[in-house]
């Protein structure tokens, strides 16, 4: 009982925290100055600097549909089932989950690290005494520049992928590629582009906001650095997976 308590008692803060990002949102645009580099120097470490291992692990799940499905789908004379298989792997389900997999590896831990230093440090009281609002200067341009890069990370992948498997079906078919990009153009819809934008948005929203809590959690002592660290990471991990199940069968009972 007493655990779910203290679970309970989490959310409603990590809810309360999100509020109170989202009123910080517009104050920032109006009088952010100082916070615009924290958000340019985020965007920069979590979407361009993962730039290439999105583009290697794009290019390996690509390219295993492709080894995978072709051979398969040749058998039942069914291939022209690769498409939607693609889009469906890459596109939908794997592209935004899995550049939240790389984006909770690399960002989550160094957002609350870097947080939860500045609270043992008295950085952030020292924000607070000479009137800095911690979660404006702190929070919001780490919440948008988190949301804002796995969005664009997700189509990036999405490119990538899809065009990494043209290069690895010229293996097994030769295709022209106006015809490879149009039947993937054909299948692709509005309702899977505004998925993954929603997953994207959603994941990115989570992992930011549960990164800066961590952070902010720590009391005084250094070794609670690390710990905020990992339950940052282990935290983003699990609520990306239920919010990504909870889409996924909204889209597939609901709207398709």
């Amino acid at each position: 009982m007493a655990t779910i308590f203290v679970r309970m008692s989490r959310l409603l803060y990590n809810l309360g925290f999100f509020t109170r990002t989202l009123r910080g949102v517009g104050t920032f645009f109006r009088r952010g100055q100082a916070s615009y580099r924290i958000l340019i120097m985020q965007i920069l470490f979590t979407f361009v600097q993962a730039m290439g291992i999105s583009s290697l692990l794009a290019l390996g799940i690509g390219g295993a549909v492709i080894i995978i499905g072709i051979p398969m789908l040749s058998k039942i004379s069914q291939l022209q089932l690769l498409y939607p298989l693609l889009i469906t792997i890459i596109t939908r389900e794997l592209g935004p989950l899995l550049t939240a997999f790389i984006i909770i590896a690399r960002s989550a831990t160094a957002i609350a690290t870097e947080i939860a230093g500045m609270v043992v440090s008295h950085e952030v009281e020292a924000y607070v005494s000479v009137g800095i609002d911690p979660i404006e200067h702190l929070a919001v341009p780490r919440f948008l520049g988190v949301t804002i890069s796995l969005v664009m990370l997700n189509i990036y992948f999405s490119v990538f992928g899809l065009a990494g498997s043209f290069v690895v079906s010229q293996i097994f078919n030769t295709l022209p590629a106006s015809y490879y990009f149009n039947n993937l153009l054909q299948i692709l819809s509005i309702k899977d582009i505004l998925l993954t934008v929603i997953k994207s948005i959603s994941f990115g929203m989570i992992i930011s906001i549960v990164a800066v809590t961590q952070g902010l959690s720590v009391e005084r002592a250094s070794t609670e650095v690390p710990i905020a660290g990992l339950k940052a990471v282990s935290i983003s991990f699990a609520g990306c997976i239920v919010v990504d199940i909870l889409l996924s069968a909204m889209y597939y009972l609901v709207i398709s």
